[in-house]
């Protein structure tokens, strides 16, 4: 596993160009300052293991660029990515702030830049400063709707098609790009991850993809994907 200090760099978050558009990163200058004594900052590579299920909570992350999934798995070896998580989240809060075991876990799925506050020093830094305490309370808020939201939507869902159909809209909604061939999707998954995300298998993805395409809903062209036909894939998802 990664060392949280491995390819440190200098990066004052109060000098972040982009901070006003996340939600925790959001604060005022003094907070902010606060913030970048304690925290240590790194890139990180494609693959790399932020934090396992069930290990003990080291601290927390803060993605600054780049993605990472969130997964947990069976003791079958059955793995369910829970969530991708983008630019501003923190990761490990819920596990961190309990000082209970991580449960789930955490991977960069491309080049990533992350903050990483060891515990200590975090429950420190939200006892001082109540802004960033509320800033935390309201993404662990809205992590708790996400997950009530993907658990209505994949629970009620009839069918494996429909529930690949609402991850594909529901994708071009967070960070779909118009363009003149339709909705452009920058898929980073493989077929095995979004298998993952939608509790199926590798196989019935790539059908359910290539019949898509067949339909005309969708195009494919390397790692980007085209909705070309929005209202058909609407017309699939009943709830």
């Amino acid at each position: 596993m990664p060392s949280p200090y491995n390819l440190e760099v200098e990066y004052n978050c109060s000098e972040c160009r982009v901070r006003a558009e996340r939600l925790f990163c959001n604060m005022t200058v003094p907070t902010v300052g606060a913030l970048d004594t304690v925290k240590f900052t790194g890139l990180y590579p494609k693959g790399s293991l932020l934090f396992v299920e069930g290990e003990e909570p080291r601290g927390v992350f803060i993605l600054c660029s780049g993605r990472a999934k969130l997964t947990t798995s069976s003791t079958e070896g059955k793995t369910l990515i829970v969530k991708i998580a983008e630019p501003g989240e923190v990761l490990g809060a819920s596990a961190t702030i309990l000082n209970k075991p991580y449960e789930v876990s955490a991977e960069t799925i491309e080049p990533s830049q992350l903050n990483f506050i060891k515990r200590e020093d975090f429950m420190k830094f939200l006892g001082g400063h109540p802004e960033a305490c509320m800033h935390t309370a309201q993404q662990l808020s809205e992590k708790y709707h996400s997950a009530q939201r993907e658990i209505r939507s994949l629970g009620l869902s009839q069918t494996t098609s429909e529930k690949l159909a609402r991850l594909l809209l529901d994708w071009s909604v967070k960070s779909g790009e118009t363009t003149t061939k339709g909705v452009r999707i920058k898929v980073l998954l493989t077929h095995e991850e979004i298998a993952q995300m939608i509790g199926t298998t590798r196989e019935t993805v790539t059908r359910l993809l290539s019949d898509f395409k067949r339909r005309k809903m969708i195009d494919v062209k390397g790692s980007s994907l085209f909705i070309t036909n929005k209202s058909g894939l609407e017309n699939m998802v009943s709830v």
